[in-house]
């Protein structure tokens, strides 16, 4: 699945999608940002409550498809800015981490 195809749907909302032709193939999540970097596969989406700068670093170094912010997590402005800037895609749900994660594990 794209990550175009995923924002709107099934409980999911484009904040960035400057690259929204990325085709995710599986999921990770993760909150300790180091460890996501280590251990998240280019192409995951990967979902967390982290919202500072530092998730577009590690996104960019493990090479995945789409943070995924989960629990109507927010970004402040800046956040945004520069994820269009580096053409990191992200999307929001209100859904707890681990419903998100099941939900895109029956669409993907």
């Amino acid at each position: 699945m794209k990550v175009k195809d995923l924002s709107g749907n099934y409980g999911f909302e484009a904040i960035t999608l400057p690259d929204g032709d990325r085709e995710i193939d599986g999921v990770y999540i993760g909150d300790l940002l180091s460890w996501v970097m280590g251990r998240a596969k280019s192409g995951n989406a990967w979902i967390t409550i982290m919202s500072n700068v530092n998730i577009l670093a590690v996104a960019s170094l493990a090479d995945t498809s789409c943070i995924i912010l989960a629990e109507d997590v927010t970004l402040e402005d800046d956040v945004i800015k520069t994820a269009i800037d580096k053409e990191i895609n992200i999307l929001k749900t209100s859904m707890d981490i681990y419903s998100a994660a099941v939900t895109l594990s029956s669409v993907i």
